[in-house]
C-alpha cells in the first residue's frame, strides 16, 4: 500500500495483530457504533490496512448479502489472520481480500465508502494516496479517516492530511467523535 521509506512511519507488524481485534479495543471502539451511520446494506466498502479484519468483519454484516467489503491489506499475513477468520462463515463471500502494492491501492472497483482507521500517517505520499481514493470513490462516496491522537498524530499533521484531501477534491462534511481519534468524513462531489 505505500512504501515505508520513513522509520518513524512504519506498518503495524504481524505479530502484534491480536492487539487490533479484541474485546477491549470493540467497547472503545466500537466498529457499529463508528460506522453505522455510513457502511449501508448493498454497499460496496473498502478497508484499507484492514490488518486482521476488525472492521471488515462488522463490514460485512452491514453491508448484507447484496454489499461487498473489500479488505487491502499491505502485509500477506494481515490477510492471511482474516482470510482464516471468515473461512466458512455465512460472511465469508461477502468480503474481498486484496493485497495492495507498496505504492498504490490497486483496486479497480468503484466504492462507496472508504475506512482508512489509524494508517493514513504510515502513508508517506498522502497526496498520491487520496488522489487514488478519490478515483475509486463512487459520485458522493464517503471516506471515514480516522487517527490516533497520542504519540501518532498530531492536531497539526491531521489537518495538513485533511487539506491534502481537499486539494484534490475530497470535502470534509463531518468530524465524528471516535475515542483517543481524530477523524473526519471526507466527501466526494
Amino acid at each position: 500500500m505505500y512504501r515505508m521509506v520513513d522509520k518513524n512511519k512504519r506498518v503495524c507488524p504481524i505479530k502484534r495483530a491480536g492487539g487490533l481485534d479484541n474485546r477491549v479495543r470493540r467497547l472503545l471502539q466500537n466498529p457499529q457504533k463508528i460506522l453505522g451511520n455510513y457502511v449501508k446494506e448493498g454497499m460496496t466498502a473498502l478497508d484499507l490496512g484492514c490488518g486482521p479484519g476488525f472492521f471488515s468483519v462488522e463490514m460485512a454484516i452491514m453491508v448484507g448479502d447484496s454489499g461487498l467489503v473489500i479488505a487491502t491489506d499491505l502485509q500477506e499475513g494481515m490477510l492471511q489472520k482474516l482470510r482464516n477468520k471468515i473461512r466458512g462463515t455465512e460472511i465469508e463471500k461477502r468480503i474481498t481480500l486484496h493485497k495492495c502494492e507498496e505504492d498504490k491501492i490497486g483496486v479497480s472497483e468503484n466504492v462507496d465508502f472508504v475506512l482508512a482507521f489509524y494508517m493514513v500517517h504510515e502513508v508517506p505520499d498522502q497526496k498520491k494516496f487520496f488522489e487514488e481514493i478519490e478515483s475509486i470513490l463512487k459520485p458522493n462516496g464517503k471516506a471515514l479517516i480516522v487517527e490516533p491522537k497520542l504519540f501518532h498524530v498530531s492536531k497539526g499533521a491531521f489537518k495538513e492530511s485533511i487539506m491534502k484531501a481537499k486539494e484534490i477534491g475530497l470535502e470534509p462534511v463531518e468530524k465524528p467523535r471516535i475515542f483517543l481519534s481524530r477523524a473526519v468524513i471526507l466527501e466526494k462531489g
